[in-house]
């Protein structure tokens, strides 16, 4: 079997040498496509290879056409809205992601974000503490439980909306379980956002909910971007002047954000919430197990397809 792990952006290279451990150890072929900047270049790697690790590279339907032999790509994180899935189900491919790698690195980021924004942004002037703040959790995955144990240290009442994991589980957590995302942005002082982008789920986060966050409210996104209905973000920060913006994903109109509202606005210049040496190592060590496991014993636990 041959893998291809093609990275615009490579892994570390102790997860490298990990990735080649599992899969050459399995008795599989591995090659790398890295920092390349032509997309023809990733059509002619991945033209023979039978199995495909990438990061946030695109797996369009172009690529799947370009790999005749392709039966699984894993993307190494949790998210997966760079492949297309529709192209691989058409051929047969498996698609799947890491989830769970990434989780602790996301969740301290979001952490690291409130208390910057509590903090006006690390600029002189009087902030406030998290301490004593409610704490709302929009879906309780992953990355969810960790901040709101990450909240829990620093004293604040958490919440969490998730229609997906039961009231009770949550609350065995000590996290208050409710019942809509209206109430969750009513009662919430900072409410960390963790949805993935669907079609149900894209710019449904606007207006009416973030209108209804109490005075001095913050919205931490370490998603997607495409969950912001961004112009009603422009619109509601505009009326209420205490509410605050971060994220972790540039929105399209940053540049406006950021002229607007100063130190009530703030994105990372590109996205890092798995950026850490550890989420890097992890996610690609668990991308070429799950080929391997995939290949030896038909597994397809994390299939997102």
């Amino acid at each position: 079997m041959k893998t291809l792990v093609a990275t615009e952006k490579p892994f570390a290279k102790t997860a490298v040498d990990g990735i080649r451990k599992i899969t050459e150890e399995a008795g599989f072929e591995l090659h790398l496509l890295e920092k390349y900047t032509d997309v023809s270049d990733f059509y002619k790697a991945v033209a023979d290879v039978d199995a495909l690790i990438v990061r946030s590279d695109k797996v369009t339907a172009a690529v799947i056409d370009a790999a005749k032999n392709l039966k699984i790509v894993v993307r190494a994180g949790a998210g997966y809205d760079n492949l297309d899935l529709a192209a691989c189900t058409a051929r047969g491919i498996v698609a799947m992601n890491t989830p769970g790698q990434n989780s602790n690195a996301v969740a301290e980021l979001a952490a690291g974000m409130m208390v910057y924004m509590a903090r006006n942004t690390f600029r002189p002037g009087t902030g406030s503490e998290l301490k004593g703040k409610k704490l709302g959790i929009h879906a309780y995955g992953n990355v969810g439980r960790l901040v709101a144990a990450i909240g829990k240290g620093f004293g604040m009442d958490v919440y969490a909306f998730d229609p997906f994991v039961k009231a009770e589980d949550i609350a065995k957590d000590g996290v208050k379980a409710l019942s809509t995302a209206d109430e969750l942005y009513g009662a919430c002082h900072y409410v960390s956002l963790h949805i993935p982008a669907t079609e149900k789920t894209k710019k449904s986060i606007g207006y009416d909910l973030l209108s209804k966050m109490p005075e001095g409210a913050c919205l931490v996104n370490t998603a997607r971007k495409e969950v912001i209905y961004e112009d009603e973000l422009l619109r509601v920060m505009e009326e209420r002047t205490d509410l605050k913006y971060v994220s972790d994903i540039a929105p399209d109109n940053h540049a406006v954000l950021q002229e607007k509202f100063g130190a009530r606005y703030f994105s990372t210049p590109k996205k890092m919430g798995a950026e850490t040496a550890e989420a890097n190592i992890n996610a690609g060590l668990a991308a070429a197990t799950q080929i391997v496991n995939f290949f030896k014993t038909g597994d397809r636990r994390f299939q997102v397809n």
